[in-house]
């Protein structure tokens, strides 16, 4: 909750350039790059992952400062270029950061798809590697496929995280966990609001890993992997005691599983959704049960990340 002797936040820009990112992974250790008091507004730019392999040939269509990241960042881990972290001020472990996605766009002209070796769905059946790049018509809002179809955009950021938990150490940026991350969650878009439990002084928040469009899966491994903005409204709540990544929007919850087993993520955004709703309402457990059983839908979030994740979407509206 804002601070009443602050009524109107201030808005932060954090620009597209090497020195306010990391590249594959997200760690408590590393120095914010800028302090922000609950409330307050962030706004962010992402590079696409990957490094120079995945670069069109046309060098005009590549931002200087993409260029210089791949070549100034050591890599971690992973492939995701990473904003942050930024310290969210009198967050501290134990309490919940509240992320309101307010504004998310996609900046580039282009992004690409790939399959690669042993990633995927289907590895073992998707063995002739391919990285295609789609035009992406920002005017009309689509992305161009190299056989023509049209595809309407989408954008969101497949990490956002708080840093993990300090034993932990540098964790790599493919995996999604209890602190959020590489979710790949296309339900956290524009009017969706976030919730991670905070694990540090600060919180530490991160963005990156633009999308512009991806279906429920990722499927081959990618999104429409491409550079984006976003504007990010962060709160510090300590009357909540959210252990596990929640989000919401306007007309439905959304409880999220990751785990390495596909059933035992579902088994996670059941129960988690099972706790919210008892938490909303006057409702048994037995009787959230039963409703999101008939109410709930889950959905595969994506297969591809380590982690799998599961998602469960159930309208406010039958609370």
């Amino acid at each position: 909750m804002r601070d009443s002797k602050r009524d109107i936040p201030t808005s932060h820009e954090i620009p597209a350039t090497h020195e306010a990112m990391v590249w594959g992974y997200i760690d408590a250790a590393t120095p914010p790059i800028l302090r922000v008091a609950s409330g307050d507004i962030v706004t962010l730019h992402s590079f696409p992952a990957g490094g120079a392999e995945i670069l069109p040939e046309q060098r005009e269509l590549v931002p200087d400062a993409y260029r210089e990241a791949i070549e100034a960042l050591p890599q971690g881990p992973g492939p995701h270029f990473i904003t942050g972290p930024v310290y969210v001020e009198d967050a501290a472990p134990g309490d919940v950061l509240q992320i309101d996605i307010l504004e998310t766009s996609v900046w580039m002209d282009w992004g690409f798809v790939a399959i690669l070796p042993l990633l995927g769905t289907l590895p073992d059946a998707f063995t002739e590697y391919e990285t295609v790049r789609p035009t992406i018509d920002r005017e009309r809002q689509v992305c161009i496929m190299p056989w023509g179809t049209q595809i309407p955009l989408d954008p969101f950021f497949g990490i956002i995280a708080v840093a993990p938990p300090p034993a932990w150490g540098r964790c790599g940026s493919p995996v999604p966990r209890i602190f959020g991350g590489n979710m790949d969650n296309k339900e956290l878009r524009p009017g969706t609001t976030l919730y991670l439990p905070v694990f540090n002084e600060g919180a530490l928040f991160y963005a990156g890993d633009g999308h512009g469009v991806q279906g429920d899966g990722e499927v081959c491994l990618t999104a429409l992997e491409t550079g984006c903005s976003g504007t990010f409204r962060l709160t510090v709540r300590k009357d909540l005691d959210f252990d596990r990544p929640f989000a919401e929007n306007k007309t439905h919850l959304i409880a999220i599983g990751l785990n390495e087993d596909l059933d035992d993520a579902a088994k996670e955004a059941v129960a988690e959704m099972v706790k919210h709703v008892c938490k909303r309402t006057s409702l048994t457990r037995n009787q959230a049960y039963m409703l999101i059983s008939l109410a709930g839908n889950l959905r595969v979030t994506q297969l591809v990340d380590g982690n799998k994740g599961v998602h469960m979407m159930l309208e406010k509206s039958l609370l």
